[in-house]
C-alpha cells in the first residue's frame, strides 16, 4: 500500500504547471568531442547556456531522451531508479572512458511515459547510452535532474515516430523536458571513407540539405520531414539508416502550432556527412 500511496502522491505533484516546458532537438556531438571542454568546443558550451536558460525559466522535474543509440524492435521506456552510464563505442584512447555521468532516473515517470505510448514496454535493461550523457553532461552538468531514455522502433515508419511525439504531448505540462538526440545529417559510412584517406573536410551537399530541412521547419511543413527519404534528393544520402534522423520527428510531434522555434546552434556542417542543427521548440 506504500508504494501504491508514493506514487499516487508523485503523480499528484505532477499537475498542470503555468508553463509549457519547451522540447528540445538536438545533437549530441561527434565521439571525437566527448573529451573537449566548453572553451573548446562551441556546441557544448551553447549546451550548456541553454541548460542554465532552462533551470532558471522553469521547474524541470525530469528529462526523458529519444538516443539514436537506443534502437529496439518495438518502444521500450527504462523505469530503472540508477541509471547506468553506457560506453557504446569502441576503439577510442583510454582518456574516452574515463569520463563519468551520473545520473539517477525517474520510475514513476517513466510509469506516466508508459499511460501516454500502452504499447511502449517498461525494462532496467538500458541506461544513459553516448546519444544522452555526453549532451546531458554539458546541458544539466550537476546531474541534479533525473532522466532515462525512451527507444526508437529502428523498424517502425516515419509516422510511427511522429505520432509518439503527438501522445507525449500531455508530459510537457508536468515539468518534463523531451529531447530527441540525433542528427539531421548522418552518413557513418561516407565518413569512414573519409577518415580513410585523412580528410575530413564536408563534401559540400551538407549545407545545401541543411538548409533546405531549417526551410521546412520554419515553414511548418512537418510532413517534408517525415517523408524525408523521399521529400529531397539528398534525403537517403544524408540518413541511409532511421537512427539519428527520426529522434526529431518526435520533437516535432510534440509541438503546437503557437511554439516559436529557434535554432541554439546552427554552425555550417563541419564535417562530412554530420550536422549539429540543434533547436529548442517553445520557451
Amino acid at each position: 500500500m506504500e508504494s501504491i500511496s508514493a506514487l499516487k502522491n508523485y503523480t499528484d505533484s505532477l499537475q498542470i504547471q503555468g508553463k509549457k516546458m519547451p522540447v528540445l532537438f538536438t545533437s549530441h556531438g561527434n565521439p571525437m568531442n566527448i573529451v573537449m571542454s566548453r572553451d573548446e568546443h562551441p556546441f557544448w558550451n551553447a549546451l550548456y547556456h541553454l541548460g542554465k536558460d532552462l533551470k532558471s525559466n522553469y521547474d524541470v522535474k525530469a528529462a526523458i531522451v529519444i538516443s539514436a543509440h537506443w534502437c529496439t524492435q518495438g518502444t521500450f521506456v527504462n523505469h530503472s531508479a540508477s541509471q547506468q552510464q553506457i560506453f557504446d563505442y569502441y576503439g577510442f584512447p583510454d582518456e574516452y572512458y574515463k569520463v563519468y555521468y551520473q545520473a539517477k532516473g525517474a520510475p514513476e515517470l517513466a510509469h506516466e511515459v508508459k499511460k501516454a505510448i500502452p504499447q511502449a514496454v517498461e525494462t532496467a535493461e538500458w541506461g544513459l547510452d553516448h546519444g544522452a550523457w555526453p549532451m546531458l553532461m554539458h546541458l544539466f552538468p550537476d546531474a541534479d535532474i533525473p532522466v532515462f531514455e525512451l527507444s526508437l522502433d529502428y523498424y517502425a515508419r516515419p509516422e510511427y515516430h511522429y505520432s509518439l511525439g503527438q501522445q507525449l504531448k500531455s508530459l510537457r505540462k508536468k515539468g518534463v523536458l523531451i529531447i530527441g538526440s540525433g542528427s539531421l545529417i548522418h552518413n557513418l559510412s561516407l565518413v569512414r571513407d573519409k577518415m580513410r584517406r585523412n580528410d575530413m573536410t564536408p563534401f559540400g551537399w551538407e549545407a545545401e540539405y541543411d538548409a533546405w530541412l531549417k526551410q521546412q521547419i520554419d515553414q511548418r511543413k512537418f510532413e517534408n520531414i517525415i517523408q524525408y527519404q523521399s521529400s529531397h534528393q539528398l534525403g537517403t544520402l544524408a540518413s541511409p539508416t532511421p537512427d539519428h534522423f527520426v529522434p526529431v520527428l518526435y520533437s516535432l510531434g510534440l509541438s503546437d502550432p503557437d511554439d516559436e522555434i529557434r535554432y541554439f546552434y546552427e554552425a555550417a556542417p563541419a564535417l562530412p556527412a554530420f550536422s549539429e542543427r540543434s533547436f529548442i521548440i517553445g520557451g
